[in-house]
């Protein structure tokens, strides 16, 4: 068995961007998306020991992230998952649930670790393990997992924005959380590649105002700014923050040049659909996604 070094887990795609184009073809299992910070845990065959990683990087007690390192050295289910031989080819991905952007979670369940996907690599390949066989196998050592809130065959925009509605899991009484996950076992899309999608509440309830009765008065119609109010959401801009070590106020043309990096990255074939190939005056759209950050992060400027 090839011995197991850091893998990046996947990055999950809006339901529909090409890159899921299809993926509501068959049973999607509908989850939810909890705000922890994105963590992975593995066994090390070379060094005999088990690692752990954050979103882009393996991890050490002297650069932990939210103490994630240290809580699984405590974790003894954990321990006993990788002490068995059958289990020494998989990587666990989950949340580590730390305070981010949603704050309703209960007391009982925050800091703690809680499995959205288990793979299990063989040479050069992967494979994801179906929620039925990953589950049970968790189950079988007491290791916490997001459970699936529904399987719903041939699904639609309609029909997903629907379970918006039940996110619930880990909640205080009467909230509602970030969003769900839609993971098709059987999809693979047009580039050869598994991939799950999502839908965030707060985003699709920008991108759908309209239709949900939310109104705006818009004092400013620019196209960038009409790009940024939709697409440069709270969640992303956190998201990008929370990815800063260390931080201290020397980092600020770190934050303001990475979120711009990434939205350009991640956004740009969305809008430039989205508004029909648009003229774009790209200093603008920067300018504008520094004045949300400012708006959104106001507390660190």
């Amino acid at each position: 068995m090839k011995n197991i070094k850091f893998k990046k887990y996947q990055h999950l795609e809006r339901f529909g961007n090409t890159e899921v184009n299809g993926i509501e073809n068959g049973n999607c299992y509908i989850f939810d998306k909890i705000d922890g910070t994105n963590s992975s845990v593995w066994y090390d065959e070379e060094d005999g020991c088990i690692k752990v990683g954050s979103r882009k990087r393996e991890l050490t007690l002297d650069k932990d992230n939210a103490g994630f390192y240290a809580y699984i050295l405590e974790q003894e289910n954990i321990k006993a998952f990788f002490n068995d031989n059958n289990n020494k080819n998989k990587i666990l991905y989950g949340e580590f649930l730390v305070k981010h952007t949603i704050k309703d979670y209960r007391d009982d369940v925050w800091n703690k670790f809680y499995v959205f996907d288990v793979i299990e690599v063989e040479d050069t390949s992967i494979k994801y393990l179906h929620y039925e066989e990953y589950k049970e196998l968790l189950e079988s050592y007491n290791i916490e997992y997001i459970p699936c809130n529904k399987i719903i065959e041939n699904g639609n925009i309609e029909s997903f924005t629907k379970e918006l509605e039940n996110v619930t899991y880990l909640m205080k009484n009467g909230c509602i959380g970030e969003g769900i996950v839609i993971k098709n076992y059987d999809f693979i899309n047009r580039y050869g590649r598994i991939v799950w999608a999502k839908i965030v509440r707060n985003e699709f309830k920008e991108k759908h105002k309209k239709n949900i009765g939310t109104l705006e008065v818009k004092i400013d119609t620019s196209i960038e700014k009409e790009i940024v109010n939709i697409f440069c959401t709270e969640e992303f801009i956190r998201k990008e923050f929370s990815k800063i070590e260390e931080w201290n106020s020397k980092k600020i043309p770190e934050l303001f040049g990475r979120v711009y990096y990434e939205f350009i990255k991640e956004e740009t074939y969305n809008f430039v659909k989205k508004f029909k190939n648009p003229k774009i005056d790209f200093k603008i759209l920067n300018q504008r996604i520094i004045n949300k950050i400012k708006e959104v992060l106001r507390y660190i400027f």
